[in-house]
């Protein structure tokens, strides 16, 4: 009867359960992080880390395991927690069993490769950002934010060797992906489509969340399109892995880009956003279309009927 009353909850709560859960679990883990770094490091290098000064030798591993902590463990456990436990519904809401056509890893392989240029002109647009005088204050927030998570991602991303770069693929590529897909595109993403009861709505409200949810303002309108591209991976394949394929790709490419330029195997530096031509964006934008098109048709007849907002029996 309890099992029966959960799932029959409405969508709106559904969402206000799972945003407390988070919420909870975020909480939970990242009182946990801080007493693990300062048992170990002690709580003096926490107050460093928080101004920003890495110049202790410990700051790096310690930001290491408050970054696994306090972020990456919460935003895996969270929607786990939500599906399997709340909702006893844990793969009609985080799709990791659903199968689905190989050929769709390739063609999210080209997506992710081709996507560059566009992503580029986004965050070109995105910087040329200026709020009015009355939101200063807010403006003002937002740059500091975007300094601070460029000094923290600095700090993680500062390579001397192959180990480092293996260790940040695995960080920040594999686990990262897993855990935002899980938050985003499975436990959220799920919840509005059932709740707006359309695909498209559900895929660009997560995707805005998603990228808000960084914390990086100047940064939101090509991770909006990147979570909106994992979005329509998972609604067309019904499986949460060719989004989690994509989110690796991405974050993956510019960990592996970044440690060559550091190690000065190639001359281009992954944070100029000046690369690419008109031509070449037009041409991203249009491949993409394709591409995704492409996708839809090979995974065609693969959808479940719970991605197009109707409840499984």
């Amino acid at each position: 009867m309890m099992k029966s009353a959960v799932y029959q909850t409405s969508p709106a709560r559904q969402f206000l359960y799972f945003v407390v859960i988070f919420a909870g679990v975020f909480v939970v883990f990242n009182v946990l992080g801080i007493l693990a770094v300062g048992l170990i490091y002690g709580f003096g290098l926490i107050m460093d880390i928080a101004r920003l000064n890495f110049s202790d030798p410990h700051s790096i591993p310690a930001l290491y395991l408050l970054q696994i902590v306090t972020t990456t463990i919460p935003i895996f456990v969270a929607p786990v927690v939500f599906a399997a436990w709340v909702m006893r519904k844990s793969e009609e809401y985080l799709r990791v069993k659903q199968s689905f056509p190989p050929m769709l890893l390739v063609v999210a392989f080209f997506i992710m490769m081709v996507s560059s240029p566009l992503i580029e002109i986004l965050s070109n647009i995105n910087q040329q950002m200026v709020l009015p005088q009355w939101l200063k204050g807010i403006e003002n927030w937002m740059k500091q934010s975007e300094e601070s998570a460029k000094k923290v991602t600095a700090a993680i991303l500062n390579m001397h060797n192959t180990w480092d770069c293996v260790k940040n693929v695995f960080l920040v590529g594999l686990l990262t992906a897993i855990a935002e897909e899980f938050l985003f595109r499975g436990g959220m993403q799920s919840v509005l489509i059932k709740w707006t009861k359309n695909q498209h709505a559900a895929i660009w409200i997560t995707a805005a969340i998603f990228s808000a949810f960084h914390m990086e303002f100047y940064g939101f309108l090509p991770r909006l399109l990147l979570g909106a591209m994992f979005g329509y991976f998972v609604v067309y394949s019904g499986s949460i892995w060719p989004a989690v394929w994509g989110h690796f790709l991405n974050n993956s490419t510019a960990v592996i880009a970044t440690y060559l330029f550091q190690t000065k195997r190639i001359n281009l530096d992954p944070d100029d956003q000046h690369v690419f031509s008109w031509w070449q964006y037009i041409f991203s934008l249009i491949i993409i279309i394709i591409l995704l098109l492409v996708y839809k048709k090979v995974a065609e007849g693969k959808k479940s009927p719970a991605l197009n907002g109707e409840e499984l029996g």
